[in-house]
């Protein structure tokens, strides 16, 4: 069988929450360069992959899907017997969860990592506006999460490690590294949380091959 290839750039955020389920399931898989700063993601021979030229796509053996959140769905239902189960139905919190990340945590966190990790790796300077703003809604989104963690729940789904964290963990990861980490480090059950999955021997194993510039 030929291997699962998983089409973008190493450092992209969607890449490697793509990454972070395929590792955990114990999966061989490829990561193929597309680089976004050559237009590789507008090429005719990627676009036959995503006609939406956007990273990450995904192939394994014919079938052929993109958006990470979609990847990892079908990751963790196709190959739901290998590895731990991140998709137990049914999931009332499951399911929450998976679109809170999506339409809630997100869009606060994106915008805040491209302007504190990012914009500098690429030689520009963060927008203290858009820092601001995004810091200020960022920090709502996750006082839900510390009242919810704090209500015995471990993992956001419950007792059990899911999906609804692994998608976390990418954008967990970068924001840590940027001066606003106090925005994790700050709430004790978002802390806790993040503490235990983020040592989980597939993430770790992720992180390892993220090729972090020298002075990142």
């Amino acid at each position: 069988m030929a291997p699962i290839k998983l089409y973008g750039m190493a450092l992209s955020p969607n890449v490697i929450r793509a990454a972070a389920v395929l590792n955990e399931k114990g999966l061989d898989f490829e990561i193929v360069p597309v680089d976004l700063r050559t237009g590789a993601h507008k090429h005719p021979d990627f676009l036959a992959l995503n006609p939406f030229g956007q990273i990450p796509a995904l192939q394994d053996g014919d079938e052929v899907l993109y958006e990470s959140r979609a990847i990892n769905r079908y990751i963790a239902t196709k190959y739901q017997s290998q590895g731990p189960d991140l998709v137990p139905t049914p999931s009332a919190k499951l399911e929450t969860w998976l679109e809170v990340e999506s339409h809630h945590f997100y869009p606060a966190v994106s915008p805040l990592v491209f302007q504190l990790l990012i914009k500098p790796m690429l030689g520009g300077t963060p927008d203290a506006e858009v820092v601001d703003k995004n810091a200020a809604d960022l920090a709502k989104v996750l006082d839900v999460y510390e009242a919810h963690l704090a209500k015995g729940n471990k993992y956001l789904a419950g007792d059990a490690y899911t999906l609804a964290d692994a998608n976390h963990l990418s954008y967990m990861f970068l924001l840590t590294k940027t001066p606003k980490a106090e925005l994790v480090t700050s709430r004790p059950h978002v802390k806790a949380w993040w503490d235990v999955i983020s040592v989980r021997p597939a993430w770790l194993k992720t992180v390892a091959a993220i090729p972090f510039p020298p002075s990142a």
